[in-house]
Parts: structure tokens; sequence; C-alpha cells
């Protein structure tokens, strides 16, 4: 059984605040991010996930209803940056006509702090079905390196 240490404990909530900081934009002059719905408090755009395995990061964003082409993908300084905009669906529909618009259009940047250091020349992104998904392998000293241990007789 693991012993409690609250100097840890600690740390896990200092990186908790740091985070929740840099999601407002605390280190980048930003005051909240971009985020288009209505009536309702800023929220990152787009959704995502990050996971990794032993060759890359992967980050997925759900994105609906963006044309692939006008999506701009930036890495810099272990950061990745999402940036577009979500069109209005129905052009012709002018705003006034809507009983109801849940779905909202406008200009986003999302910015994806990332916690290793990537390959910035190998990045790849795919676009199916809504889903924009990210590849970022990770930089040759970011992989772990097996050790090898000798036996002295």
């Amino acid at each position: 059984m693991a012993e409690w240490n609250p100097w840890q404990e600690m740390e896990r909530v200092r990186r908790e605040i740091d985070r929740a900081f840099e999601q407002v934009g605390g280190r980048n002059g930003r005051t909240f991010p971009t985020a288009f719905l209505p009536g309702r408090a800023a929220r990152a755009y787009p959704l995502v996930n990050v996971s990794e395995d032993a060759d890359a990061l992967y980050v997925t964003a759900l994105a609906p209803g963006l044309d692939p082409t006008a999506i701009q993908l930036t890495v810099q300084d272990n950061r990745l940056t999402i940036a577009g905009e979500k069109l209005r669906l129905a052009a012709e529909i002018q705003p006034e006509a809507f009983h109801r618009s849940e779905r909202a259009a406008g200009k986003f940047v999302r910015t994806v702090p990332l916690p290793i250091d990537v390959d910035h020349e190998q990045v790849r992104a795919d676009y199916t079905n809504g889903l924009l998904v990210v590849t970022l392998p990770k930089a040759e000293k970011a992989k772990p390196k097996q050790i090898p241990v000798s036996l002295n007789a």
C-alpha cells in the first residue's frame, strides 16, 4: 500500500491550477479562449482528447461541420494550435427566422499544451466525418530508451 505524501498531493494540485490558468490564457496574454456559444460561458472549441503511445502523441478533436482546407494547425513551443471558422449552415436564412439555434458558428482558436517534445517536421492531420486526428510523432529525445542491465559475475 502506498504511503500518502502531502508534498506530492500539493504538487498535483499546483499542476491542476497551472493547467486551469493555461486554459484561460494566463501565459499567452489572452483572457479567455475563443468560443462561440451565445448566451453561455466561454468554452474551448473544438473539444479534444490527447493520448499517446510509444511513438507519437494523438490529438483527436471533435469538429463537425468544418471545411478541412480552412483549418490552420501550428506546432510551436510544445503547443498545438487549432484555428479556423465554422460557417453557418444556412447562409440564406436570416438569423431572426430561427426558432432555435444551438449549432454555433464563428471563428475559433484552441491551443493544446503538449506534454512532450514532438518532431515538428513529421506532424500529420486527417479529417474524417467531423473528427480531426493530429498525429505528432515524438522527438527522439522524448522517446523512452531501453537500458540493458549487465550481469557482473
